[in-house]
Protein backbone atom coordinates (compact mmCIF):
# COMPACT_ATOMS: atom_id res chain seq x y z
CA UNK A 1 0.00 0.00 0.00
CA UNK A 2 1.46 3.35 -1.04
CA UNK A 3 0.99 6.25 1.37
CA UNK A 4 1.77 9.90 0.56
CA UNK A 5 1.55 12.72 3.12
CA UNK A 6 2.20 16.34 2.00
CA UNK A 7 5.23 18.05 3.53
CA UNK A 8 4.22 21.74 3.43
CA UNK A 9 4.04 22.18 7.22
CA UNK A 10 7.62 23.41 7.38
CA UNK A 11 6.98 25.76 4.45
CA UNK A 12 4.09 27.44 6.31
CA UNK A 13 6.18 27.92 9.45
CA UNK A 14 9.28 29.20 7.64
CA UNK A 15 7.27 31.51 5.39
CA UNK A 16 5.49 33.11 8.32
CA UNK A 17 8.64 33.85 10.30
CA UNK A 18 10.77 34.94 7.34
CA UNK A 19 8.07 37.32 6.13
CA UNK A 20 7.61 38.96 9.53
CA UNK A 21 11.39 39.20 10.07
CA UNK A 22 11.93 40.85 6.68
CA UNK A 23 9.16 43.40 7.14
CA UNK A 24 10.39 44.14 10.66
CA UNK A 25 13.99 44.66 9.53
CA UNK A 26 12.90 47.12 6.83
CA UNK A 27 10.73 49.10 9.26
CA UNK A 28 13.46 49.24 11.91
CA UNK A 29 15.97 50.41 9.30
CA UNK A 30 13.85 53.49 8.55
CA UNK A 31 15.29 56.73 10.04
CA UNK A 32 12.02 57.31 11.92
CA UNK A 33 12.69 54.16 13.97
CA UNK A 34 16.05 55.31 15.31
CA UNK A 35 16.84 58.11 17.78
CA UNK A 36 20.48 57.29 18.54
CA UNK A 37 23.58 58.86 17.04
CA UNK A 38 24.36 58.21 13.40
CA UNK A 39 22.40 55.74 11.28
CA UNK A 40 21.44 52.24 12.31
CA UNK A 41 23.00 49.64 10.01
CA UNK A 42 20.70 47.22 8.21
CA UNK A 43 22.52 44.27 9.84
CA UNK A 44 21.69 45.63 13.30
CA UNK A 45 18.08 46.23 12.19
CA UNK A 46 17.91 42.65 10.89
CA UNK A 47 19.51 41.31 14.08
CA UNK A 48 16.93 43.15 16.21
CA UNK A 49 14.07 41.96 14.02
CA UNK A 50 15.19 38.32 14.20
CA UNK A 51 15.72 38.59 17.96
CA UNK A 52 12.27 40.12 18.46
CA UNK A 53 10.35 37.73 16.19
CA UNK A 54 12.22 34.75 17.64
CA UNK A 55 11.50 36.21 21.11
CA UNK A 56 15.17 35.93 22.03
CA UNK A 57 16.20 39.31 23.42
CA UNK A 58 19.83 39.40 22.30
CA UNK A 59 20.66 42.90 21.09
CA UNK A 60 23.56 44.53 19.25
CA UNK A 61 22.27 48.05 20.02
CA UNK A 62 20.47 49.35 23.10
CA UNK A 63 16.68 49.10 22.67
CA UNK A 64 16.38 52.44 24.50
CA UNK A 65 18.07 54.11 21.50
CA UNK A 66 15.17 53.30 19.20
CA UNK A 67 12.49 55.95 18.82
CA UNK A 68 9.04 55.32 20.26
CA UNK A 69 7.97 54.24 16.76
CA UNK A 70 10.89 51.79 16.58
CA UNK A 71 10.10 50.44 20.04
CA UNK A 72 6.47 49.97 19.02
CA UNK A 73 7.65 48.00 15.97
CA UNK A 74 9.83 45.82 18.22
CA UNK A 75 6.88 45.25 20.56
CA UNK A 76 4.67 44.25 17.62
CA UNK A 77 7.34 41.86 16.36
CA UNK A 78 7.60 40.29 19.82
CA UNK A 79 3.83 39.80 19.95
CA UNK A 80 3.70 38.35 16.44
CA UNK A 81 6.63 36.07 17.11
CA UNK A 82 5.36 35.05 20.51
CA UNK A 83 1.98 34.00 19.22
CA UNK A 84 3.39 33.04 15.85
CA UNK A 85 3.49 29.32 15.31
CA UNK A 86 0.17 28.40 16.89
CA UNK A 87 -2.15 31.37 16.95
CA UNK A 88 -1.18 33.43 13.92
CA UNK A 89 -0.87 30.39 11.70
CA UNK A 90 -4.30 29.43 12.98
CA UNK A 91 -5.68 32.93 12.42
CA UNK A 92 -4.49 32.76 8.83
CA UNK A 93 -6.11 29.37 8.33
CA UNK A 94 -9.31 30.42 10.10
CA UNK A 95 -9.84 33.70 8.22
CA UNK A 96 -13.29 34.03 6.61
CA UNK A 97 -13.56 32.53 3.15
CA UNK A 98 -10.21 30.78 3.53
CA UNK A 99 -10.01 27.05 3.10
CA UNK A 100 -8.74 24.88 5.91
CA UNK A 101 -7.41 21.57 4.71
CA UNK A 102 -7.11 18.56 7.00
CA UNK A 103 -3.34 18.95 6.68
CA UNK A 104 -3.39 22.59 7.85
CA UNK A 105 -5.63 21.77 10.81
CA UNK A 106 -3.21 18.99 11.76
CA UNK A 107 -0.43 21.55 12.13
CA UNK A 108 -2.39 23.26 14.89
CA UNK A 109 -3.43 20.03 16.59
CA UNK A 110 0.17 18.81 16.73
CA UNK A 111 0.70 21.52 19.32
CA UNK A 112 -2.53 20.89 21.20
CA UNK A 113 -4.06 17.94 22.96
CA UNK A 114 -7.30 16.58 21.57
CA UNK A 115 -8.87 16.37 25.03
CA UNK A 116 -8.21 20.11 25.54
CA UNK A 117 -9.80 21.46 22.37
CA UNK A 118 -11.00 20.19 19.04
CA UNK A 119 -12.07 23.27 17.07
CA UNK A 120 -9.44 25.47 15.44
CA UNK A 121 -11.45 28.68 15.96
CA UNK A 122 -11.81 27.92 19.66
CA UNK A 123 -8.05 27.38 19.97
CA UNK A 124 -7.42 30.78 18.34
CA UNK A 125 -9.92 32.53 20.56
CA UNK A 126 -8.53 31.01 23.75
CA UNK A 127 -4.92 31.76 22.83
CA UNK A 128 -5.65 35.41 22.00
CA UNK A 129 -7.89 35.99 25.01
CA UNK A 130 -5.46 34.41 27.48
CA UNK A 131 -2.49 36.28 26.00
CA UNK A 132 -4.07 39.74 25.92
CA UNK A 133 -5.68 39.34 29.34
CA UNK A 134 -2.47 38.27 31.07
CA UNK A 135 -0.40 40.97 29.34
CA UNK A 136 -2.81 43.78 30.25
CA UNK A 137 -3.10 42.63 33.87
CA UNK A 138 0.69 42.41 34.06
CA UNK A 139 1.08 45.94 32.71
CA UNK A 140 -1.45 47.32 35.21
CA UNK A 141 0.44 45.70 38.10
CA UNK A 142 3.84 46.93 36.90
CA UNK A 143 2.77 50.50 36.11
CA UNK A 144 2.61 51.91 39.70
CA UNK A 145 6.07 50.55 40.49
CA UNK A 146 7.49 51.91 37.25
CA UNK A 147 6.06 55.34 38.14
CA UNK A 148 7.92 55.23 41.46
CA UNK A 149 11.11 54.65 39.50
CA UNK A 150 10.48 57.66 37.26
CA UNK A 151 9.00 55.76 34.30
CA UNK A 152 5.66 57.54 33.90
CA UNK A 153 4.73 56.17 30.47
CA UNK A 154 2.25 53.28 30.50
CA UNK A 155 3.95 52.10 27.31
CA UNK A 156 6.98 51.07 29.39
CA UNK A 157 4.86 48.86 31.64
CA UNK A 158 3.01 47.37 28.66
CA UNK A 159 6.29 46.76 26.80
CA UNK A 160 7.82 44.86 29.71
CA UNK A 161 4.62 42.90 30.37
CA UNK A 162 4.36 41.69 26.76
CA UNK A 163 8.10 41.05 26.59
CA UNK A 164 7.91 38.98 29.78
CA UNK A 165 4.84 36.93 28.83
CA UNK A 166 6.29 36.30 25.38
CA UNK A 167 9.58 35.28 27.04
CA UNK A 168 11.40 37.84 24.86
CA UNK A 169 13.58 39.60 27.43
CA UNK A 170 13.63 42.96 25.60
CA UNK A 171 13.74 45.92 27.98
CA UNK A 172 13.54 49.67 27.50
CA UNK A 173 16.07 50.04 30.33
CA UNK A 174 19.74 49.91 29.40
CA UNK A 175 20.42 47.75 32.45
CA UNK A 176 17.35 45.52 31.87
CA UNK A 177 15.91 45.01 35.40
CA UNK A 178 19.06 45.55 37.47
CA UNK A 179 17.56 48.75 38.93
CA UNK A 180 14.63 46.63 40.21
CA UNK A 181 16.68 43.86 41.81
CA UNK A 182 15.45 44.95 45.25
CA UNK A 183 11.82 45.34 44.17
CA UNK A 184 9.98 42.09 44.98
CA UNK A 185 6.70 43.18 43.38
CA UNK A 186 8.33 43.93 40.02
CA UNK A 187 10.48 40.79 39.93
CA UNK A 188 7.69 38.50 41.13
CA UNK A 189 5.27 39.97 38.56
CA UNK A 190 7.82 39.49 35.78
CA UNK A 191 8.48 35.93 36.99
CA UNK A 192 4.77 35.07 36.95
CA UNK A 193 4.44 36.47 33.43
CA UNK A 194 7.47 34.48 32.24
CA UNK A 195 6.24 31.23 33.79
CA UNK A 196 2.71 31.77 32.41
CA UNK A 197 4.05 32.27 28.90
CA UNK A 198 6.42 29.33 29.28
CA UNK A 199 3.82 26.82 30.49
CA UNK A 200 1.95 26.77 27.21
CA UNK A 201 -1.67 27.31 26.31
CA UNK A 202 -2.46 23.61 26.52
CA UNK A 203 -1.35 23.47 30.16
CA UNK A 204 -3.05 26.76 31.07
CA UNK A 205 -6.30 25.61 29.48
CA UNK A 206 -6.00 22.23 31.18
CA UNK A 207 -5.47 23.86 34.60
CA UNK A 208 -8.38 26.27 34.07
CA UNK A 209 -10.65 23.33 33.24
CA UNK A 210 -9.51 21.55 36.41
CA UNK A 211 -9.92 24.61 38.67
CA UNK A 212 -13.35 25.41 37.21
CA UNK A 213 -14.27 21.74 37.79
CA UNK A 214 -15.14 21.20 34.14
CA UNK A 215 -12.70 18.31 34.24
CA UNK A 216 -11.58 16.12 37.12
CA UNK A 217 -8.28 15.16 35.55
CA UNK A 218 -5.15 16.90 34.30
CA UNK A 219 -3.48 15.33 31.28
CA UNK A 220 -0.17 13.52 31.65
CA UNK A 221 1.41 16.19 29.45
CA UNK A 222 0.32 18.98 31.83
CA UNK A 223 1.42 17.03 34.89
CA UNK A 224 4.89 16.49 33.44
CA UNK A 225 5.16 20.17 32.49
CA UNK A 226 4.02 21.45 35.90
CA UNK A 227 6.17 19.07 37.94
CA UNK A 228 9.30 19.55 35.81
CA UNK A 229 8.89 23.33 35.72
CA UNK A 230 8.50 23.48 39.50
CA UNK A 231 11.51 21.24 40.14
CA UNK A 232 13.70 23.23 37.72
CA UNK A 233 12.71 26.56 39.28
CA UNK A 234 13.35 25.45 42.87
CA UNK A 235 16.51 23.47 42.11
CA UNK A 236 17.82 26.29 39.92
CA UNK A 237 17.16 28.92 42.59
CA UNK A 238 18.95 26.83 45.24
CA UNK A 239 21.94 26.31 42.94
CA UNK A 240 22.19 30.00 41.97
CA UNK A 241 21.90 31.12 45.60
CA UNK A 242 24.79 28.83 46.60
CA UNK A 243 26.94 29.67 43.56
CA UNK A 244 26.40 33.45 43.66
CA UNK A 245 26.14 34.06 47.41
CA UNK A 246 29.71 35.34 47.50
CA UNK A 247 29.64 36.89 44.03
CA UNK A 248 26.72 38.78 42.47
CA UNK A 249 24.55 38.34 45.59
CA UNK A 250 27.30 39.31 48.04
CA UNK A 251 26.00 42.86 48.59
CA UNK A 252 22.37 41.76 48.95
CA UNK A 253 20.43 40.82 52.06
CA UNK A 254 19.48 37.16 52.40
CA UNK A 255 15.89 37.87 51.33
CA UNK A 256 16.95 39.87 48.27
CA UNK A 257 19.49 37.19 47.39
CA UNK A 258 16.82 34.47 47.51
CA UNK A 259 14.48 36.63 45.39
CA UNK A 260 17.17 37.17 42.76
CA UNK A 261 18.14 33.50 42.84
CA UNK A 262 14.56 32.58 41.95
CA UNK A 263 14.46 35.29 39.29
CA UNK A 264 17.70 34.02 37.75
CA UNK A 265 16.33 30.48 37.77
CA UNK A 266 13.14 31.56 35.98
CA UNK A 267 14.64 34.00 33.47
CA UNK A 268 17.36 31.61 32.26
CA UNK A 269 14.76 29.34 30.66
CA UNK A 270 14.08 31.53 27.59
CA UNK A 271 13.05 34.86 29.17
CA UNK A 272 16.33 36.79 29.03
CA UNK A 273 15.71 39.58 31.56
CA UNK A 274 18.56 40.08 33.99
CA UNK A 275 18.40 41.57 37.48
CA UNK A 276 22.15 41.04 38.01
CA UNK A 277 25.10 41.53 35.67
CA UNK A 278 25.55 38.17 33.95
CA UNK A 279 29.21 38.89 33.17
CA UNK A 280 29.88 39.37 36.90
CA UNK A 281 28.57 35.92 37.79
CA UNK A 282 30.90 33.16 38.92
CA UNK A 283 32.11 30.64 36.36
CA UNK A 284 29.94 28.03 38.04
CA UNK A 285 26.88 30.28 37.77
CA UNK A 286 27.53 30.94 34.09
CA UNK A 287 27.98 27.24 33.29
CA UNK A 288 24.91 26.25 35.30
CA UNK A 289 22.89 28.76 33.26
CA UNK A 290 23.74 26.98 29.99
CA UNK A 291 21.70 23.76 30.47
CA UNK A 292 18.74 25.74 31.81
CA UNK A 293 18.77 27.87 28.66
CA UNK A 294 18.93 24.71 26.55
CA UNK A 295 15.94 23.10 28.31
CA UNK A 296 13.61 26.07 27.87
CA UNK A 297 9.87 25.98 28.50
CA UNK A 298 6.86 23.89 27.54
CA UNK A 299 5.71 22.63 24.13
CA UNK A 300 2.93 24.76 22.55
CA UNK A 301 4.21 27.71 24.60
CA UNK A 302 5.98 30.90 23.61
CA UNK A 303 9.20 29.65 25.18
CA UNK A 304 12.09 28.14 23.25
CA UNK A 305 14.60 25.40 24.03
CA UNK A 306 14.18 21.64 23.69
CA UNK A 307 11.22 21.91 26.10
CA UNK A 308 10.76 20.59 29.64
CA UNK A 309 8.82 17.52 28.49
CA UNK A 310 11.72 16.40 26.29
CA UNK A 311 14.13 16.85 29.18
CA UNK A 312 11.81 15.06 31.62
CA UNK A 313 11.25 12.08 29.31
CA UNK A 314 14.98 11.63 28.74
CA UNK A 315 15.74 11.89 32.47
CA UNK A 316 12.96 9.43 33.34
CA UNK A 317 14.17 6.96 30.72
CA UNK A 318 17.77 7.24 31.96
CA UNK A 319 17.05 6.84 35.68
CA UNK A 320 13.89 4.75 35.67
CA UNK A 321 14.64 2.66 32.62
CA UNK A 322 12.31 1.09 30.07
CA UNK A 323 10.20 -2.03 30.31
CA UNK A 324 10.54 -4.97 27.95
CA UNK A 325 8.41 -3.15 25.35
CA UNK A 326 10.67 -0.10 25.43
CA UNK A 327 7.98 1.93 27.21
CA UNK A 328 7.78 3.82 30.53
CA UNK A 329 4.88 3.45 32.97
CA UNK A 330 3.88 6.61 34.85
CA UNK A 331 1.02 5.97 37.25
CA UNK A 332 -1.90 4.62 35.23
CA UNK A 333 -0.45 5.93 31.97
CA UNK A 334 2.56 5.02 29.88
CA UNK A 335 4.94 6.72 27.46
CA UNK A 336 5.34 4.96 24.14
CA UNK A 337 8.66 3.86 22.71
CA UNK A 338 8.09 6.29 19.84
CA UNK A 339 7.76 9.28 22.21
CA UNK A 340 10.88 8.26 24.15
CA UNK A 341 12.91 7.78 20.98
CA UNK A 342 11.78 11.13 19.55
CA UNK A 343 12.81 12.89 22.79
CA UNK A 344 16.33 11.45 22.61
CA UNK A 345 16.66 12.27 18.91
CA UNK A 346 15.42 15.82 19.50
CA UNK A 347 18.05 16.48 22.18
CA UNK A 348 20.81 15.07 19.97
CA UNK A 349 19.73 17.31 17.09
CA UNK A 350 19.69 20.36 19.35
CA UNK A 351 23.12 19.62 20.82
CA UNK A 352 24.52 18.95 17.36
CA UNK A 353 23.38 22.34 16.08
CA UNK A 354 24.75 24.05 19.19
CA UNK A 355 28.09 22.30 18.70
CA UNK A 356 28.31 23.48 15.07
CA UNK A 357 27.39 27.06 16.04
CA UNK A 358 30.02 27.11 18.81
CA UNK A 359 32.72 25.92 16.42
CA UNK A 360 31.69 28.44 13.75
CA UNK A 361 31.57 31.36 16.19
CA UNK A 362 34.89 30.38 17.79
CA UNK A 363 36.56 30.31 14.36
CA UNK A 364 35.25 33.67 13.08
CA UNK A 365 35.83 35.41 16.43
CA UNK A 366 39.32 33.98 16.99
CA UNK A 367 40.86 37.46 17.01
CA UNK A 368 38.27 38.92 19.40
CA UNK A 369 39.74 37.12 22.41
CA UNK A 370 36.36 36.03 23.74
CA UNK A 371 36.60 33.27 26.31
CA UNK A 372 35.20 29.84 25.51
CA UNK A 373 32.56 30.31 28.20
CA UNK A 374 31.49 33.59 26.53
CA UNK A 375 30.98 31.83 23.19
CA UNK A 376 29.18 28.79 24.64
CA UNK A 377 26.93 31.07 26.70
CA UNK A 378 26.09 33.23 23.66
CA UNK A 379 25.28 30.27 21.41
CA UNK A 380 23.04 28.49 23.90
CA UNK A 381 21.30 31.78 24.71
CA UNK A 382 20.56 32.26 21.01
CA UNK A 383 19.56 28.63 20.40
CA UNK A 384 17.31 28.57 23.48
CA UNK A 385 15.88 32.00 22.47
CA UNK A 386 16.84 33.30 25.91
CA UNK A 387 18.61 36.60 25.30
CA UNK A 388 21.01 36.58 28.24
CA UNK A 389 24.56 37.58 27.32
CA UNK A 390 27.93 38.03 28.94
CA UNK A 391 28.30 41.27 27.00
CA UNK A 392 29.84 40.13 23.72
CA UNK A 393 26.83 40.48 21.38
CA UNK A 394 27.49 44.06 20.31
CA UNK A 395 31.21 43.28 19.83
CA UNK A 396 30.65 40.42 17.40
CA UNK A 397 31.97 40.74 13.86
CA UNK A 398 29.61 40.92 10.89
CA UNK A 399 29.97 37.18 10.30
CA UNK A 400 29.60 36.50 14.03
CA UNK A 401 26.31 38.41 14.10
CA UNK A 402 25.08 36.44 11.08
CA UNK A 403 25.93 33.17 12.85
CA UNK A 404 23.92 34.25 15.91
CA UNK A 405 21.05 35.34 13.63
CA UNK A 406 20.90 31.86 12.11
CA UNK A 407 21.22 30.31 15.58
CA UNK A 408 18.30 32.37 16.92
CA UNK A 409 16.20 31.45 13.89
CA UNK A 410 17.10 27.79 14.28
CA UNK A 411 16.25 27.93 17.99
CA UNK A 412 12.81 29.37 17.36
CA UNK A 413 11.84 27.82 14.03
CA UNK A 414 14.36 25.05 13.42
CA UNK A 415 13.77 23.18 16.67
CA UNK A 416 10.02 23.39 16.11
CA UNK A 417 10.23 22.00 12.60
CA UNK A 418 12.61 19.27 13.78
CA UNK A 419 9.89 18.20 16.20
CA UNK A 420 7.48 17.69 13.29
CA UNK A 421 7.88 14.17 11.91
CA UNK A 422 9.07 13.86 8.32
CA UNK A 423 6.54 11.93 6.33
CA UNK A 424 7.56 10.43 3.02
CA UNK A 425 5.91 8.29 0.44
CA UNK A 426 6.58 4.69 1.14
CA UNK A 427 5.32 1.25 0.21
CA UNK A 428 4.36 -1.12 2.97
CA UNK A 429 5.89 -4.41 1.89
CA UNK A 430 5.12 -6.27 5.13
CA UNK A 431 8.73 -7.43 5.36
CA UNK A 432 10.12 -8.38 8.78
CA UNK A 433 13.91 -8.00 9.07
CA UNK A 434 15.99 -10.00 11.58
CA UNK A 435 17.28 -8.27 14.68
CA UNK A 436 21.01 -8.18 15.35
CA UNK A 437 22.75 -6.94 18.50
CA UNK A 438 25.46 -4.23 18.52
CA UNK A 439 27.73 -3.73 21.53
CA UNK A 440 27.66 -0.32 23.20
CA UNK A 441 29.63 1.26 26.01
Amino acid sequence: MKITIPKSERTIIFSFFITIITIGAVLLYLPVSWSGEGRLTFLDALFTSVSAVCVTGLITVDTALYSRFGQAIILLLIQLGGLGLISFSTLYLAMPRSKKSFQNVSIIKKYSIDMVEHKVNHIVRNIVLITLSVEIVGALILYPFFIKNGQTSFFNALFHSISAFCNAGFSLNSDSLVSYQSSPFVLITIMLLIVSGGLGFVVIHDVIRRVSKRSRHISLHSRIVLWTTGVLIVFGALAFFILEKNHTFSQMSTGTGILNAFFQSVTTRTAGFNAVDQAAMSTGGKLFTVPLMFIGGSPSSIAGGIKVTTFAIVMISVFKGLDYRGEIKLGNRKLSNKTITNAHIFIIKGLSFAFLSIIALAIVEADAHFSFVDIVFEVFSALGTVGLSLGITSSLSVVGKIIIIFTMFAGRVGLITMAIPIYKSYIDKHVEYPVEEVLIG
